[in-house]
């Protein structure tokens, strides 16, 4: 197993370096001292790891005027090693705060960062990205991104979303096509945005709805001649109103060790609509009649959370199944509910990858000018994200005093990236060694800089 482990992780670091097409060398070295320099406060301490050869000016100038394809690194992470189990991934934000870097270009306003505690205004600008990330059904702390984008203001995360599953459809491994990928959203996606972009794309789609959404059943027909236009909506279905629910289309119990006891509802032949504006950006102005969007309601109710003692809260989700030309969605059935709710339960997983890119990889403690060497950035985030779970089973688990041992096949991302610096040294060099230049001349005497350009950070579109 650990023979097969450093195999698939010296490929996948060959395959690395043909990605990086300019300055690889350099970038390749900032990945090594990410994985082996631990927690760092800046990027120049990345200079300071025993793996890295070069200056600290090379640190920065790597992430300005180095280049990635993104789409040949894309195509890598699809060919590695994924989880067991039929195809589960999670689309979902994470936000990198720039609050007071004036001069970087691109950033967007209305991002909520938790840390406002101070009593002032917590939406600060930055730059959002969406991840793609595939999940494993057990539970588990690893999962696998392979898509990243940055979500800019004018764009909405929904169309990013609808991009990306395409690709994930388009680019993926041909013994990967023949089982349709389950997608997980939070509840800032729009439902309705996703049924008219995705109709030829073979995925089914998981959101989560607020609990004051409302939807409604398709009229019912009668064989009069009444006047005017016909109905297109029948009985409205309120979430939060129980007198407005029907007897469930399909109904789930079931008993689990982890959440105790489980109940599923879901409702079929629900509808809600899309609109459609005039012209990008104008508020309250739409076109023809909204076209409609078909699903199933979910309510999701489970006894207890593991690991907490609060009482948790009821679920809602809208199911989309994979479109089938010509064919209504049908009801789902209990082993559909099955896979449902345990489906959505590993959502969460998502939250703990963001937590140690940002605290133990530092994905966001860099302070760049310029929103392509964020890009940059993030994309060696990933790709030591992703060396670190192919080596899992070669490490040994080197705990701190307290930890609780762990045998090779469930250790945690922090227990692997403190272990990996004793295989890195039995791995091959990736990057060639530097060249000496000799000493910079530094700037020309008399000359300064100018001022850098101001941008203020821009809203959302409507």
């Amino acid at each position: 197993m650990a023979d097969d482990d450093v195999t698939a992780l010296r490929a996948f670091r060959a395959g690395l370096f043909v990605c990086c097409t300019r300055r690889r060398d350099a970038l390749l070295e900032v990945l090594d001292a990410v994985l082996t320099a631990g927690a760092v406060p800046s990027l120049p301490h990345l200079s300071l790891a025993p793996g890295h050869r070069r200056g600290w000016g090379s640190v920065y100038a790597a992430l300005r005027r180095g280049h990635i394809s993104f789409e040949a690194l894309r195509s890598l992470l699809l060919r590695q090693p994924m989880p067991d189990g039929p195809p589960l991934y999670a689309v979902d934000v994470s936000v990198w705060p720039r609050p007071g870097a004036a001069t970087s270009p691109e950033r967007g306003y209305q991002y909520h960062s938790p840390r406002r505690r101070d009593g002032r205004d917590p939406v600060v600008p930055g730059w959002a990205y969406q991840w793609l990330t595939r999940l494993s059904w057990d539970r588990d702390s690893w999962t696998a991104p392979v898509d990243v984008r940055r979500v800019r203001p004018e764009e909405k995360p929904t169309d990013l979303a609808v991009e990306q599953l395409k690709t994930l459809v388009a680019t993926r491994p041909a013994a990967q096509r023949g089982e349709v990928p389950l997608v997980l959203f939070d509840a800032g996606y729009d439902a309705g945005g996703f049924t008219h972009a995705l109709a030829d794309t073979p995925v089914a789609l998981l959101i989560r709805l607020r609990s004051n959404r409302h939807f409604w059943f398709a009229p019912v027909r009668t064989t009069a001649h009444p006047r005017g236009r016909p109905k297109r909506h029948g009985a409205k279905f309120v979430c939060d109103d129980p007198a407005t629910w029907p007897a469930p289309t399909a109904e789930l119990h079931a008993a689990d060790e982890a959440y105790g006891r489980v109940r599923v509802r879901a409702w079929t032949g629900l509808h809600t609509y899309v609109r459609r504006p005039v012209r990008p950006g104008v508020v309250g102005q739409y076109r023809g009649p909204r076209r409609l969007t078909h699903g199933t309601v979910v309510r999701l109710e489970v006894g207890r959370l593991p690991g907490r003692r609060r009482t948790p809260d009821v679920v809602w989700l809208w199911w989309q199944p994979p479109p089938e030309p010509g064919c209504e969605p049908g009801s789902p059935s209990p082993a559909d509910l099955d896979r449902l709710w345990r489906g959505y339960c590993r959502r969460a997983d998502l939250e703990q990858t963001f937590r140690f890119l940002k605290q133990t990889l530092r994905w966001v403690t860099p302070r760049v000018r310029l929103p392509e060497q964020a890009d940059r950035w993030t994309w060696l985030v990933i790709a030591a994200y992703t060396q670190l779970r192919l080596a899992r089973g070669a490490v040994a688990d080197h705990r701190r005093p307290g930890e609780r041992p762990l045998p090779p096949a469930r250790l945690t991302p922090a227990r692997v990236h403190r272990s990996f610096a004793t295989l890195a040294w039995c791995l091959p060099p990736v990057a060639a060694a530097p060249n000496p230049c000799g000493r910079s001349p530094g700037r020309p005497k008399g000359r300064r800089s100018a001022p850098a350009a101001r941008y203020p950070p821009r809203k959302k579109a409507a």
